[in-house]
C-alpha cells in the first residue's frame, strides 16, 4: 500500500457564509494542491470537504496520514462519534440531529477504502502545510465572498 500524506483546512466568513477548503497531497516528493468552496456554507462543512476532496483524489487504496486543525473532524472519527450517530439514524447523544450527514455519508466509505491515521495540529501555529492549506481555503472563501 502506498503511503500518502494529506493536509487539509477549511475557512468560512460568517457561519454560515462564504467558505473554502484547501488540500495538499504528498506522495514522496510529488505534491498536488486542491481547493474549492461554496457561497453559503459553514466552517465544519469546509473542513469535511477538504478531507473528502483529498481522499477522493486517491486512485487506489492507500495508507494515509491526514493532518488537519479540525477537532470536529478528528474527534468525530477517532472518538467514534460519527459511527454512533450513524447507528442511531444520525441522531446525537443529546437527541438532536447530527449535522452534515450528507458529507459524513461521503466520507465514511472513503475511510473504509483507505487506511487513515488522523493527526491534529493547532491552526495558525506555523505548521507549513497547514498554513498553505489555510491560504488555499481563504482564497476560495474570498472568491465566493464577492
Amino acid at each position: 500500500m502506498k503511503h500518502v500524506e494529506i493536509f487539509t483546512d477549511g475557512a468560512c466568513s460568517g457561519n454560515p457564509g462564504p467558505g473554502g477548503y484547501g488540500v495538499v497531497l504528498r506522495f514522496g516528493t510529488v505534491e498536488k494542491e486542491l481547493s474549492g468552496g461554496e457561497a453559503n456554507t459553514t466552517n465544519n462543512r469546509m473542513e469535511l470537504m477538504g478531507v473528502i476532496a483529498g481522499l477522493s483524489a486517491l486512485k487506489e487504496p492507500c495508507a494515509v496520514t491526514l493532518t488537519t486543525d479540525s477537532r470536529y473532524v478528528v474527534d468525530s472519527i477517532t472518538k467514534g462519534w460519527v459511527y454512533g450517530w450513524k447507528r442511531k439514524g444520525w441522531i446525537k447523544s443529546d437527541k438532536k440531529p447530527a449535522l452534515n450527514v450528507d458529507l459524513w455519508e461521503q466520507l465514511l466509505p472513503l475511510l473504509e477504502r483507505h487506511r487513515v491515521e488522523f493527526v491534529w495540529v493547532r491552526g495558525h501555529a506555523g505548521h507549513p502545510e497547514n498554513e498553505r492549506c489555510d491560504a488555499l481555503a481563504v482564497a476560495q472563501r474570498d472568491r465566493y465572498a464577492r
